[in-house]
């Protein structure tokens, strides 16, 4: 698959990474230009395609949001997102990483409001890079992997992007629609930072629907 990335810091470098060894063709693009991702061209090899923001999500399937929320308006006009798939990985953090006061809003409905053509799907916010790189584990069943928690209300969408997490080792954990799921995967609640198995994470997400 063709996977287009917005940011290439700790969340967007690592991502790219594990795609390219996971197989994919990625397109990664950041706020410097391609000319400052030539070390991470160079380690990736053809597999990684640095460029422009545009042309990674012309490029992608899948888009993946890995850029500071605080700075999702320099994110290219809307119409280029038109029929993506779009992972908002982001989080609602200030600069001094507090957590931004979004009103009765989570994060992911802001970016669905401002990608409306878009697919949005929240996934990727709640695990640390560090885990993300170091703890992916395909030889595992699935039930015994980390979980990746994701939220959408386009049923093919999360589809898409549940194998791309089990593509990189690790267990998809579906946690409802965009709003009532992502209300779980903001920073601060239950699901937020857990490092949990798959198979607890499906637990402890039915308990929280309970309740």
């Amino acid at each position: 698959m063709n996977i287009g990335i917005l940011g290439a810091g700790r969340l967007g470098g690592t991502l790219s990474q594990l795609f390219v060894e996971a197989g994919h063709e990625v397109a990664v693009a950041n706020a410097s230009g391609p000319e400052s991702m030539e070390d991470l061209s160079e380690v990736l090899g053809p597999q990684l395609h640095t460029v422009p923001p545009v042309r990674a999500i012309q490029f992608g399937d899948v888009v993946f949001l890995a850029i500071p929320f605080r700075k999702r308006d320099s994110l290219p006009d809307a119409h280029h997102f038109a029929e993506k798939v779009v992972v908002d990985a982001m989080n609602p953090y200030t600069e001094n990483f507090h957590v931004m006061d979004l009103g009765d809003d989570t994060s992911s409905e802001l970016v669905a409001a401002q990608l409306p053509d878009a697919t949005v799907v929240k996934a990727f916010n709640t695990i640390h890079w560090e885990t993300l790189r170091d703890f992916g584990h395909p030889e595992l069943p699935e039930s015994e992997r980390i979980a990746i928690f994701l939220a959408g209300d386009d049923p093919d969408a999360k589809v898409v992007v549940a194998d791309l997490i089990r593509d990189l080792g690790f267990g998809p954990v579906d946690v409802g629609g965009l709003v009532s799921g992502g209300e779980l995967l903001e920073p601060g609640s239950a699901l937020y930072k857990r490092e949990i198995s798959t198979e607890e994470a499906r637990k402890t997400v039915r308990r929280l629907r309970a309740q």
